[in-house]
């Protein structure tokens, strides 16, 4: 109706989907790098949680139409509504093998026996369900099942469960624990924020008119569709695709305040009032929060009473005693022999010498007790011909890195912060030192629970290669970097000294492998990976083996 009003070639803000419409924004980008990550390191299990509409099967396409077809076989199921042997089936017909068959034992038999196929050829196989949220008991436990298709070394089939945030409290029940113990990977995709929603809106704009786009929203029109859409790109599309329309009726090529305001009301109107629910809500809020308020209360008041007596009951109990955590404790208690008894400094510089000495180099002797408190450490780390990379993130884009790194952690009871090494990765656990309760390994999930999402990586920058790579850039550093790139089998070309177009897609083309940002840049943390995925270089792994 508005197409030719507006100068489109077709409607730029479908609620289908359309492969040219697809923009990743930084979230996207983050969560296609996770997954990708979990894909490539082969960790059997993967979880993409969101909002209705926040793009995950946008994300899902983005990244099965990645894998290519000579290293990977990748399956979709979006029906949640199925039994444990419909699932099966639904799986083998995806992957055209026997589907027919009536018994789960012969459909898993069939499955297992194209896993090996697909590994003796090379291929990883990926499966991703959509709409995870709404699956069975009993169909989540058969996929548990299914993991466990695998060789001695490795899984043979990589599984994503994409679904709402219910997934979440899902997996968090007790009878799911054994599948939630195994998923390693997690990312939740949150909104877009205003920025990405104005880039969004301009890129759906663009591709409809075959280039530049005359639409012009205004930053008021702009800021109203974001406060309607929250950053959901569903959201944006139908806001976006009713103001269109009522600029259309109004003879108004320019959308601004008042036309988008029109737009969106006529969109609530068709959605239910929040305010024929107001005079109730109210008063059961107002409850609500008075009961949220006093269970707050009650536990704090519990919390107090347990904590202050840690201290005098650690100076009673014998010293095995008083390592052992509590019984039903879900985290390891704190205690003297841990965190309680050091300081903030000497915690960080007790962990600091566990990643010298994984580099084989010297400590820093305890009279360097203000190691943290000042940048002491950038001095530490070039005095041992280092580079320190300050890491801020979540755990999985740190475990991307597959460096020994040092954790920052903030503990209840505790003033400051104290300091850890995450040392490797042991089946589903993190491997940690100095140790926590006496424990030396902990869950994912658990030591997420302590971790403030800063961390500190040693690294070395062995040939000197620490460049802003741009299309000026030449010399010796360059050459070297083409021969690394070739080593790492990304690099077909003669090595000219020249950052050109092919040593940038080589280098795009390893980051894109590595899950990290697909930037065409030679900054730290490409160089990081570079020199950790070849073996002459000796570089400390959290991942044992090679890359």
């Amino acid at each position: 109706m508005y197409l030719h009003f507006h100068g489109f070639k077709e409607k730029p803000f479908n609620l289908t989907p359309d492969p040219r419409f697809v923009f990743l924004s930084k979230i996207h980008r983050e969560a296609f790098a996770h997954l990708l990550y979990g894909i490539n390191n082969q960790v059997g299990f993967i979880t993409l949680t969101g909002e209705v509409g926040s793009g995950k099967t946008t994300v899902l396409r983005s990244l099965l139409n990645h894998l290519d077809s000579k290293h990977h076989r990748t399956g979709m199921i979006f029906n949640p509504y199925l039994s444990p042997v419909e699932l099966l089936q639904n799986i083998n017909r995806e992957f055209n093998i026997p589907y027919t068959l009536p018994h789960s034992s012969s459909l898993l038999e069939s499955l297992n026996q194209f896993l090996l196929e697909q590994k003796a050829e090379g291929r990883m196989v990926v499966l991703a369900i959509d709409e995870a949220q709404d699956l069975d008991t009993s169909v989540l436990e058969q996929i548990r099942l299914i993991s466990n298709l695998e060789t001695d070394k490795e899984k043979l089939i990589q599984i994503i469960l994409s679904g709402q945030p219910e997934l979440i409290e899902i997996l968090k029940r007790n009878e799911m624990r054994q599948l939630a113990q195994r998923i390693t990977v997690r990312y939740h995709l949150h909104p877009m924020d205003f920025q990405d929603t104005i880039q969004y809106i301009h890129y759906r704009l663009d591709i409809a008119t075959g280039g530049k786009s005359e639409v012009a929203f205004s930053k008021g029109a702009l800021k109203q569709i974001y406060r309607f859409s929250h950053g959901l790109p569903r959201l944006i599309n139908v806001a976006c695709d009713r103001i269109l329309l009522a600029s259309y009726a109004r003879n108004q090529k320019r959308i601004g305040s008042r036309i988008a305001s029109v737009g969106i009301k006529d969109i609530k109107k068709y959605t239910p009032s929040e305010r024929r629910w107001r005079p109730i809500l109210i008063p059961i809020l107002l409850i609500f929060s008075a009961f949220v308020a006093g269970i707050i209360y009650v536990k704090w008041t519990v919390f107090i009473h347990w904590i202050n007596p840690i201290r005098q009951e650690q100076k009673v109990q014998s010293p095995i005693q008083k390592n052992l955590p509590v019984s039903g404790e879900k985290f390891p208690r704190l205690t003297a022999d841990d965190l309680f008894e050091i300081s903030e400094s000497e915690s960080a510089r007790r962990a600091f010498n566990i990643l010298a000495s994984l580099w084989k180099l010297p400590p820093v002797p305890p009279e360097k007790y203000h190691l943290f408190q000042s940048d002491e450490i950038e001095h530490e780390v070039q005095d041992r011909e280092l580079r320190l990379y300050r890491f801020s993130g979540n755990m999985g884009s740190l475990l991307r890195l597959n460096y020994p790194t040092l954790l920052e952690l903030t503990m209840p009871g505790i003033q400051g912060k104290r300091f850890i090494s995450l040392i490797g990765i042991e089946n589903d656990s993190l491997l940690i030192d100095p140790p926590i309760a006496m424990r030396k390994s902990l869950p994912y999930n658990e030591l997420e629970k302590y971790w403030s999402g800063q961390g500190y990586l040693l690294w070395k920058d062995f040939l000197n290669l620490m460049v802003i790579a741009s299309p000026q850039v030449k010399g010796d550093s360059i050459k070297r970097l083409q021969e690394l790139l070739r080593e790492v089998g990304v690099f077909h070309h003669p090595s000219t000294g020249a950052y050109d177009a092919d040593t940038k897609k080589a280098v795009m083309r390893f980051q894109a492998l590595k899950g990290i940002e697909q930037d065409g840049i030679v900054g730290s943390q490409t160089l990081m990976l570079l020199y950790q995925s070849i073996d002459r270089f000796g570089v400390p792994r959290l991942r044992k083996g090679k890359e």
